[in-house]
Parts: C-alpha cells; structure tokens; sequence
C-alpha cells in the first residue's frame, strides 16, 4: 500500500475530497504549461529562420533528437524529484518547488535569446521532476487502503490533465503559430503561475496528505520510514518494474504525437477544411478532447466489466491499452499509403489515430498511475512514482530515435513496425498475466470485496 498520509475526515465534493479537485487544478495548469510548450516545441526548431515568424531552422532530425532528450529528461528528473520528497521535503513541499521552478522555466523561455531557451528548458525539467510523481502519489494519499473510488478518482485528475492539454494545444498552438514562438512560451508562464496560487490557496483541503513521513504524529508512519521491505513488498515492486516495461513500449509509440506524426501534420497532411487551414499544433489537441469525452465512458465500461466477474485487473487494461494504442498506428500506415499514391493525405486518418491512442491511454495512464499508488511500499511512494515516470521519460527518448529513423527508413515502415510491434508485446504480457498477477500478492482484491458489499 503505497498511501503516505492517514488524511482526516474530508469534506467531499461529487463523491470524492476536495481535495482531489486542488490537485485537478493544479496539475491542469501544470499540464497545461507543459503541453502548451510541446505543442510548439518541435515547430519552433524547424521552422526557418527566414519565416515570417522565424524560428531555428533546425532540420527534421535535428529537432526530434532536442525533443527526444528534453522530454526523456522531463521525466527522468521525477526520479530524484521522488527521492527529495520521500527522504527531505514531503511532496506537498516539493510540489510548490517544482511550480516555482516550471514559472521560472516557462518565463525565461520568453526571453530570445540561445541561452534562455536552453536555460528555460533546464527550470522546466527541474520543475517537472518536483512536481509530477509527488501531485500523483498525493491523489493516492486522498484514499484509504482497499477504497473503491481510487481509480475513479485517478481517471478524474486525469481528465484534469487532459482538459489542460486540451486547450493548450489550442490557445498556446495558436498564439506561438500566429503572433510569435515566444509569446507562446510566456503564455504557458502565465498559466503555470496560475496553477501555483491554486495549490497554495487550497492547503487546508490537503490536510494530512503529502506530508513528510519522518515529521509525522503517527509512530505507525516514522516507523515505515525504518524497517526492512517484506517479501510481499518485494514482489510488488518487482512486478511494478516488469509493468514499467509495458509503460516504456507505450510512450515510445504514443509519443510520436509530438514529434514525427506533429511533423507529418505539418508537412504531408492536406489541412483545409472550408477554405481555412487547420494548424497543425491543433491536432494536438485531439488526444486530450477525447479523453475528456470518453474519459468516464472507458472507465465506466472497465467497471461494468469487472461487476460482470470478467478480467479487469489493472495488469490487463495495461496490456489492453497497449494493444488498442499500437492498432491506432495502422491509420497512419493508411495515411503514408495515401500520400505516397495520391501526394496527399487526408486529416481523417489522423483523427483515428489519435482516437485509438487516447482509448489505449485510458486504459493504461491513469490506470498505471493507480497501481503505483496500490503496490509501493509506504517509504518509497513517491520514488516509485517517480521510476514510473522516468519510464514514461525513456518511452520518449525512444519515440525520438524512432521518429529520426524516418528520415532512412520512412514513414511507411516507422508507424507500420510501432503497430506490429505494440500488439505483439501486449499479446506477450498477457501470456505471463497469471504469474504477474501472482506477485501482487491481492492489492487489488480487498477492492472487489467492497466493491460488493
């Protein structure tokens, strides 16, 4: 049980703390910074320095490669970023560490100047590293062991998430496009520094929840802070890395949204649509519109699966979502067909794709995020959220070398090998799904027995 706080009673809104819908909110914003900045990230690099609105005129490779190691390292810092909050600060304290960090990341990023944009890029990656495993493992915290409404409550802070991508992709895409790259930059500061005067403002809806553990009035919790790890919370965290694996092949393939499939929108995709031309950061914005509309769908059917006695374990929507996500690549395999017989390629296909990914995303992201919460040992809760993004962070890294191979191999074959690839290593998984099952040692069944009483 991964939950680092004994919360008191909790004033609830909608079923569920309040605060749940501080994090919400803090993490939209976050995101919405975050997404925003990537939505313009790889457009800024390669557009040309000539250009009404210059950008680097970075080549294609060149770009993907930056945005390949920025985003791994966005990722990889939450591992130190957990580690500071399990050992030093707690995560409610490194959580405002980290927005101050990504306002400051995001602010400089304004300035035009090499060194700015390399030194905001390093605030960002600090700040991410701060922020995200801690927010994350706080939802959890909001829970007691065994409640039925963590999942439900991960897939609403997930849906927070999205609405922030959402709109970023949208209002950031537009103003970096159409008015200047660094104005886009600044408006995610903006937003960001939003999101800091929420979490700090709804302090008193997160009482006992992210504290530090060392500094708490339960001798139940200092005393997680010293004993040895149990074989069964040996064998939770040995299948939480086995998990992982899935979570890298993941990202390495969805990821291709802001790289090589943003540049595929940009430059083979036929973007009119009554005469106007759609840009191509807004479909970016596709994968975090169908979260928010089919987010409580997915998770309703999920649900209604499992009151039905059928296979719904966490491990099993993971492998399911791989599965679904891969299938999504085979739109752009029709796409890169047609572009290459017809020299255009329609925007419907895009659309399916992001379809596809995001209904393999619900049933993967927040779901992995729930099961960290469930399966790490007390003392490493946010060090094992943070291992968990640092595998989202080298799923990125490898969808930036698969999106550099474009250039040798092509586009045809990248997306058509990410498919073939994605569904066989989910078909893989759930051939060992029993044993996997096994080293959970029943997290997840004192779930179901509340579930029917």
């Amino acid at each position: 049980m991964a939950t680092v706080a004994r919360p008191a009673h909790q004033r609830e809104l909608f079923g569920h703390p309040v605060g749940l819908y501080v994090l919400f909110f803090t993490e939209m914003w976050e995101r919405f910074s975050y997404y925003g900045m990537r939505a313009i990230f790889v457009l800024y690099l390669v557009t040309q320095t000539t250009d009404k609105n210059p950008g680097l005129g970075w080549s294609n490779g060149e770009a993907l490669a930056l945005y390949g190691w920025y985003t791994m390292l966005v990722y990889v810092a939450s591992i130190p970023g957990g580690m500071i909050a399990d050992k030093i600060l707690g995560q409610k304290k490194s959580v405002i560490l980290g927005a101050i960090l990504l306002v400051i990341g995001h602010s400089v990023l304004a300035i035009e100047q090499m060194w700015a944009f390399y030194t905001g890029l390093g605030f960002i990656i600090a700040g991410v590293g701060m922020l995200k495993p801690n927010i994350s493992t706080m939802v959890g915290g909001l829970y007691k062991k065994g409640d039925i409404r963590r999942d439900k409550g991960f897939t609403i802070f997930y849906i927070g998430i999205n609405v922030g991508a959402f709109l970023s992709s949208l209002i950031v895409g537009y103003v970096g496009e159409v008015y200047g790259w660094h104005y886009g930059f600044g408006l995610a500061g903006i937003c960001m520094l939003f999101g800091l005067i929420q979490f700090v403002f709804g302090q008193k809806y997160l009482t006992g929840v992210g504290d530090y553990l060392g500094k708490s009035d339960l001798e139940e919790d200092r005393e997680a802070l010293k004993r040895p790890l149990t074989k069964i919370e040996r064998d939770r965290v040995i299948v939480l890395v086995l998990s992982f694996l899935m979570v890298i092949v993941f990202f390495g393939a969805f990821e291709q949204a802001g790289g090589l499939m943003n540049i595929y929108a940009k430059d083979y995709t036929n973007r009119m649509l009554m005469g106007w031309e759609v840009p191509a950061s807004w479909f970016q914005s596709l994968n975090a519109f169908f979260i928010i509309t089919l987010g409580t769908a997915v998770a309703g059917y999920w649900a209604t699966r499992r009151l039905k006695g059928k296979e719904a374990s966490s491990l099993f929507k993971m492998l399911m979502g791989l599965i679904i996500m891969g299938t999504g690549f085979l739109f752009m395999t029709a796409a890169t067909a047609e572009y290459q017989s017809t020299g255009s390629s329609a925007m419907y296909w895009l659309v399916l794709a992001y379809l596809f990914h995001t209904v393999g995303e619900l049933s993967l992201s927040p779901v992995s995020l729930s099961f960290v919460t469930k399966l790490a040992p007390a003392k490493y809760a946010s060090s094992m959220m943070g291992i968990y993004f640092a595998t989202t962070g080298l799923g990125n890294k490898v969808a930036g070398l698969l999106g550099e191979s474009a250039s040798q191999f092509g586009e045809y074959t990248v997306f058509t090998g990410i498919a073939v690839f994605c569904i066989l290593f989910g078909l893989l998984i759930f051939v060992f799904l029993k044993k996997l099952k096994a080293l959970t040692h029943g997290a997840e069944d004192n779930e179901r027995k509340i579930e029917r009483t």
